[in-house]
């Protein structure tokens, strides 16, 4: 009986709260203000991912006309050991890179149908330059074979989205371009431009000339 007794006030307990559940629900105004509310929630967020996307695209620069992308100029720290200057328009990074060739990564937005049509230009984003020993017992022990140029933030990365899931908003073609190894040398000098193949590497020095000719 005790247990019964417990059953039948649970039970009471729950037709009570349904009944105040009910009486609530029915309430026009409560249900509008949670409709108002939770699309103002949404529009908020939406609006905060439209910006992060805004900011991941606001990393992209414009494709130089007649002007490569990069400048590559390579000094030796040491047996196998480069400070690389990037040179990009007016931009200049400094960074180091072990190994005996390099390669460069970029990103390619390029615009399409309507966005086409009213002059939007493709942008680039340099995303990362590789160095690689050609022995693979030094390569292993390596520190410094990958430097990256460019990052997302906060994850939301417009190009990856469009290439993971096969996107294209009707509007963007997301590419991926590289420049295969190549190889580094004291007083080498790479100039890196966009063709209808891909990204190309052209040296600028006699160093890289004489690099390229021993390599090959």
């Amino acid at each position: 009986m005790q247990y019964d007794g417990l059953a039948v006030g649970v039970a009471l307990l729950a037709l009570l709260a349904l009944l105040v559940a009910a009486r609530i629900l029915w309430r026009s105004d409560w249900l509008l203000g949670w409709l108002r509310g939770s699309a103002g929630l949404l529009l908020l967020a939406q609006a905060g991912l439209i910006a992060l996307v805004a900011n991941d695209v606001r990393s992209y620069q414009p494709l130089p006309e007649g002007k490569p992308l990069v400048t590559l100029s390579f000094q030796a720290l040491g047996p196998q050991r480069y400070q690389v200057s990037l040179l990009q328009g007016a931009e200049e990074r400094l960074i180091t890179l072990e190994g005996d060739l390099w390669q460069l990564d970029a990103r390619l937005l390029h615009w399409k149908g309507l966005a086409g049509l009213i002059g939007l230009q493709p942008g680039y984003r340099l995303e990362q330059v590789s160095g690689r020993f050609l022995a693979i017992e030094q390569q292993d022990v390596a520190q410094f074979t990958r430097v990256a140029l460019s990052a997302s933030p906060y994850g939301i990365d417009l190009w990856r989205w469009l290439r993971a899931g096969q996107h294209d908003l009707f509007l963007l073609d997301a590419q991926a371009r590289r420049v295969t190894y190549l190889p580094m040398a004291d007083g080498a000098v790479y100039s890196v431009s966009l063709t209808p193949a891909g990204l190309l590497a052209q040296p600028m020095t006699q160093a890289a000339d004489q690099a390229l000719k021993d390599w090959q």
